[in-house]
């Protein structure tokens, strides 16, 4: 029995998962993941959801079949994801292409999309029942690197949840991934954009050469002071319309107006974050942003490439610092960053990551926000349309030092971005004032929240 967002209840019933194979014999062959996508900020589980109103047209469809058949024939071509993951000397990973097929649950859900209510936004607090953990499935080693479980809804509508192995692809590889899969839901017999692997276009240099400083890998100790700890967590999203970004824009110089809403906004968040979470003015607070880098090499990595792609630059100042200057010193140190990566920081990043055994990029007093106004996920259709909802189930995966940055409509028709955000309570009460504080110095009322 699951409580949805307006405190009613539904029964999910699942039949046994199952593996699902490519639809023809694919090579049996070890193939080497890139040195960007072994790191250990690669190695977890990323889950995903995707919701859909039912059509009348498609009464007699049944989407967990129709997805079922669709995703052995995009195992073809993708045949790596059939396979297994294998850690070799030096921590390397390998991918086993030995066809052994990726999860598969079909489940019906004794519920309507109504009952998700009106708002869609991580997080999805039924989440764990409409993509069951498989047991012995979530390890990163020797487990299947796709979990996807359709759940059909009493109304005809469909939720579709699934997990997937970091190392495998980045935000614009798994939408690629999930985009084919869309194309052969609706009868494609190959995707409309084939799949490159060529990692070997992202290895470390022979020899290592560390040409830039990385602080993102810096070893930090950790002080407890304004690190995120253990208690209890609440979930807020806050909507970043043309209301809230004209009161934004109004504390920038001129040279400044041009930046992106990304920009700015992480600027702000970063800044109210780091007042909300910091005792000690004089530590070191940090925002790190993935850049995707394919663009950043000449020639561009190849369209199709779905392998990890991505740095993360960071900026860093003080709490001191960004709390008592003006807005615009948040906004140069984040556009300095971004500025960092060219092809050569990337390389010098991969070289970085094998030289010092593929680290974690620092935790410590750091903000982690990732830009997925660009991935539409929602674009995505198996037969249905797009979806109502298509994109990440939780606030992060690295829910207590990191948020999603996500484009939003509200209620009153104004397009946007929202940051679902997860936060220990009194955390949370702080940042809010932050946040309503800096925004009501310039406007009579305050920030506007989806409710959820």
């Amino acid at each position: 029995m699951v409580k949805s967002n307006n405190c009613l209840t539904f029964k999910v019933r699942r039949c046994m998962p199952e593996l699902i194979y490519p639809a023809e014999p694919t090579p049996i062959e070890l193939k080497p993941l890139s040195d960007i996508d072994d790191q250990d900020g690669c190695r977890f589980q990323i889950p995903m959801i995707q919701i859909y109103r039912g059509d009348p047209k498609m009464k007699n469809r049944n989407p967990a079949i129709v997805i079922r058949e669709a995703l052995a024939k995009l195992l073809v071509p993708y045949y790596p994801f059939a396979g297994r993951l294998r850690e070799c000397p030096g921590r390397k990973l390998v991918v086993d292409c030995s066809g052994q097929g990726v999860l598969f649950i079909e489940a019906d859900v004794d519920g309507t999309l109504d009952q998700f209510g009106e708002t869609l936004v991580p997080p999805f607090p039924f989440f764990e029942e409409l993509l069951y953990d498989v047991p012995g499935s979530s390890e990163i080693l020797d487990s299947p690197l796709l979990l996807v479980q359709v759940n059909r809804l009493s109304c005809g509508g469909f939720i579709i949840a699934i997990r997937i192995n970091h190392t495998m692809c980045d935000g614009q590889g798994m939408l690629q991934f999930m985009t084919a899969l869309g194309e052969m839901a609706r009868g494609a017999s190959k995707p409309s954009m084939l799949p490159v692997w060529q990692r070997e276009l992202l290895l470390a240099r022979d020899p290592p050469r560390v040409t830039h400083t990385h602080h993102e890998y810096d070893e930090v100790a950790n002080s407890n002071k304004s690190n995120i700890s253990l208690g209890e967590m609440v979930s807020k999203s806050f909507f970043f319309g043309p209301f809230e970004m004209s009161i934004l824009r109004r504390y920038l110089p001129t040279h400044l107006q041009s930046c992106t809403t990304f920009e700015v906004v992480s600027a702000a968040v970063w800044r109210c974050r780091s007042a909300a979470l910091s005792s000690n003015p004089e530590e070191c607070m940090r925002i790190i942003f993935p850049v995707n880098g394919r663009s950043k090499f000449k020639p561009h990595i190849p369209v199709g490439y779905y392998g990890n792609c991505v740095v993360v630059p960071v900026a860093l100042a003080t709490a001191k610092d960004l709390l008592t200057k003006p807005l615009e010193y948040a906004l140069e140190l984040v556009l300095k960053a971004k500025s960092y990566v060219i092809e050569e920081y990337i390389r010098s990043t991969i070289d970085l990551l094998v030289t010092k055994g593929r680290p974690h990029f620092t935790s410590i007093n750091t903000y982690f926000l990732t830009d997925l106004t660009q991935a539409r996920f929602n674009d995505i259709d198996f037969g249905w349309g797009k979806a109502m909802y298509g994109g990440p189930a939780v606030e992060d995966v690295f829910s207590r030092i990191g948020n999603f940055y996500l484009p939003f409509t509200n209620k009153r028709g104004e397009f946007g971005v929202v940051i679902p955000m997860c936060l220990p309570k009194s955390i949370m009460e702080k940042f809010v004032k932050e946040l309503d504080n800096m925004l009501m110095k310039n406007a009579t009322h305050r920030l506007r929240t989806p409710k959820l």
